[in-house]
């Protein structure tokens, strides 16, 4: 509970869920398209399946820190794809909902993909995701008729055609 003062000068309590960041990553691989996850979401009614770009909470330590962002983006991007990225750049940060909730989001495009062999990092026992690679227009086409409904995986993809992209933000 946040106390909060109004313009007028009245006191009112707001609810405010507390949260130690996220991560989302535009992913573009050596063919230009961007790598999406399905997965179900349980807090969108009904465990609706989502198509999102990949992502995730920052994780805690013992003693009350969050993970890196940049440590983060990497684990996320390898366990719920399978790929890793040798080029990396922060493109923004952004409040989910500041209505009721601190979570900072830190989205990041991943370039020069490859397949991660070695030591993968997996999806948590808990998840269930399913990677969509997309071409561009197919991406952009469903943002435009709803079949991308996820907040972050539209400000990614704004990020991207803001670039000029998949083949400006990989640099060809």
């Amino acid at each position: 509970m946040d106390t909060v003062r109004r313009p007028d000068g009245e006191l009112r309590l707001r609810d405010v869920a507390g949260h130690p960041g996220a991560v989302a990553v535009i992913a573009v691989d050596p063919a230009g398209r961007i790598l999406f996850v399905r997965q179900p979401r349980s807090a969108t009614g009904s465990g609706r399946i989502l198509l999102e770009i990949p992502a995730g909470t920052l994780e805690v330590g013992p003693d009350g820190t969050a993970e890196d962002p940049a440590t983060a983006a990497r684990r996320e991007l390898e366990e719920e794809t399978g790929y890793r990225a040798s080029a990396w750049r922060l493109l923004t940060r952004f409040y989910t909902a500041p209505g009721f909730t601190d979570e900072l989001m830190h989205l990041y495009l991943a370039t020069s993909l490859e397949p991660a062999h070695d030591g993968r990092l997996v999806p948590d026992e808990d998840e269930s995701i399913q990677l969509v690679p997309m071409a561009w227009e197919e991406a952009l086409a469903a943002a435009d008729d709803g079949g991308i409904a996820d907040a972050k995986s539209l400000v990614g993809l704004l990020w991207l055609a803001r670039m000029g992209g998949p083949a400006a933000a990989q640099g060809d």
